[in-house]
């Protein structure tokens, strides 16, 4: 690549005025027949002309005068008011050519015109208040993204020594935003991460999640023991929760030195992957209620260790997965695709159990489904991180930093 190319714009050469000119009247031409072309009413236009060439052809008068109105109608649903009235003020205009050519009593016709003009205020109204829904639903819209980018923060590839990847998928897929939880940060006592799903939907469960997600940021980079974070989290929900509510979660955390650690409250069991390629169920040692619901069980959950060596994998995972059913009412086998399509890349492997997952459902999920995969990269590896190469000690001073 030359070095020109590496400047930015006004490092390049100085065009003459002319050419420059040119070239912004054609941009200028470009943009405005798109813009034409995307507000031109084409199919109701050719509705329009398909009635004037049957009664051409047919001669018929008063049996297709009346279906003109369809085209203005039919400009309602993917036009403003402005091509609607163009649609129906050429509809009229042929409306009254062809009457009079086919010899249409006075009254008739007259008749007929009034109900088409009737039909393009009418859908005219109707396009304008289309419009202004769809402009209400676009903030919507992008109110929930940002409250979802705000909430559900963007994992990177690589977080201290470990290969991480993250899959979203809302059952509302119009809000963008449901009411499953993930969250993986690097802190002095090493990664942490939690997955959860919060019991109900709407923006009481947003709620919930961010409440839980609040406390876990904080607690994580507070709390040297993982169990001390569970139980913050669970002494906040306790706190602001109702008697019915709950969340069930994973927390995992990975020290510097030493084993995977698994506190597991009332949640899916997450799957671990070894070098191998064999797909594991990391089932609770002691079966734990959901967070907020500690009080009705009387005891609290217990700590897993689990070792983590290099190559090895864990997968957490809301039930919006592994409850998604294909038109048999066949559930999702999830251990059996990940070991399909388990890879030294959690991105595709997350790729393609997404994938097979919308195809499994005929294309659309209609519960919450949150996918989030670590793997522990060995050193051997090409393209290894920083991070996994270097000692604990100093993944543990950056994790400080």
């Amino acid at each position: 690549m030359s070095h020109a190319r590496d400047l930015g714009d006004d490092h390049w050469p100085e065009q003459p005025a002319g050419v420059r000119v040119a070239g912004a009247g054609a941009s200028a031409r470009r943009r405005a027949l798109g813009q034409l072309a995307a507000g031109t009413p084409v199919l109701p236009v050719l509705i329009v002309i398909a009635v004037l060439l049957a009664d051409l052809a047919g001669g018929a008068g008063m049996i297709w005068l009346p279906l003109l109105a369809a085209g203005p109608a039919l400009a309602a649903t993917t036009n403003g008011p402005r091509g609607v009235v163009c649609v129906g003020l050429l509809a009229a205009v042929l409306g009254a050519l062809l009457g009079i050519r086919d010899g249409v009593p006075g009254r008739e016709l007259a008749a007929v015109l009034s109900a088409l003009v009737a039909v393009t205020l009418a859908s005219g109204l109707a396009s304008l208040l289309r419009g202004r829904r769809e402009r209400v639903l676009a903030a919507v819209r992008s109110v929930a993204e940002t409250a979802q980018h705000a909430l559900l923060r963007p994992v990177p590839a690589n977080v201290g020594p470990f290969q991480v990847a993250v899959r979203y998928s809302a059952a509302a897929a119009e809000a963008r935003i449901g009411g499953d939880l993930y969250a993986l940060i690097p802190t002095p006592h090493g990664v942490r991460l939690i997955v959860g799903d919060v019991r109900g939907k709407g923006l009481p469960a947003v709620g919930t999640a961010a409440l839980v997600l609040g406390v876990f940021r904080e607690a994580a980079h507070d709390e040297p023991d993982l169990l001390a974070v569970v139980d913050r989290i669970e002494r906040s929900l306790a706190r602001n929760l109702g008697h019915d509510d709950f969340v069930t979660a994973v927390v995992a955390g990975h020290p510097p030195q030493g084993h995977l650690e698994v506190v597991n409250c009332g949640h899916t069991p997450p799957l671990l992957v070894r070098a191998s390629g064999r797909v594991t169920p990391v089932e609770p040692d002691l079966p734990s209620p959901p967070l907020g619901l500690r009080a009705l069980a009387g005891h609290s959950p217990g700590l897993q260790e689990l070792p983590f060596d290099e190559g090895d994998q864990l997968l957490l995972y809301t039930d919006g997965v592994t409850e998604a059913r294909d038109h048999g009412r066949a559930f999702y086998p999830l251990a059996e695709g990940l070991e399909r399509h388990v890879s030294h890349d959690p991105a595709h492997t997350l790729g393609a159990l997404h994938d097979e997952l919308l195809a499994h459902v005929g294309g659309r999920l209609h519960d919450d489904a949150a996918l989030l995969l670590i793997r522990k990269p060995a050193l051997s590896e090409a393209g290894v991180p920083a991070e996994a190469a270097a000692p604990a000690a100093v993944c543990e001073a950056r994790c400080r930093a």
